[in-house]
């Protein structure tokens, strides 16, 4: 029987961070296959990228990925996540720290993503990803203190 990537695992017996460190290092290599194989096989899968339309489906998923990797790798790296998960499902909200090629060479620039993942039958896997524009400097969290009502 064939060894298992380090991908393979992820996706059937690893966890939703897991899921989430192989789509990332997908988009660092600009692999299409190995991103790919982090979304669930089902209908209603969607992507949205900064400042684009809303994208359905695994076919136009990996269409707008190959568009965006035929200018290269994306150099994204998650940071300061925010985290919650249940039985079947996790929701991650991250700060994509995003290296961009300019005239001047590269800089950077911050993403504000959330990563929605579900287990399936073949382990967990994506379902959602949403990246909406950032800033060229680290974009500032606001959160609050709880409320107390008595």
């Amino acid at each position: 029987m064939p060894k298992k990537t380090k991908l393979q695992a992820a996706n059937l017996q690893g966890t939703a961070d897991d899921v989430e460190e192989a789509f990332y290092r997908a988009l660092q290599k600009g692999d299409i296959d190995k991103l790919m194989a982090c979304w669930a096989d089902e209908d209603d899968i969607v992507c949205v990228h900064p400042g684009g339309p809303r994208v359905v489906g695994a076919t136009a998923i990996r269409a707008t990925f190959e568009a965006m990797f035929s200018n290269g790798s994306i150099r994204a790296w998650p940071q300061r996540a925010r985290k919650t998960q249940a039985v079947g499902s996790a929701v991650h909200s991250v700060l994509e720290k995003v290296e961009v090629l300019g005239p001047r060479g590269p800089t950077q620039a911050w993403v504000t993503a959330t990563n929605v993942y579900h287990r399936t039958a073949q382990g967990w896997r994506m379902v959602a990803h949403h990246a909406s524009p950032g800033t060229d400097s680290e974009i500032q969290e606001v959160s609050g203190n709880p409320q107390v009502l008595h």
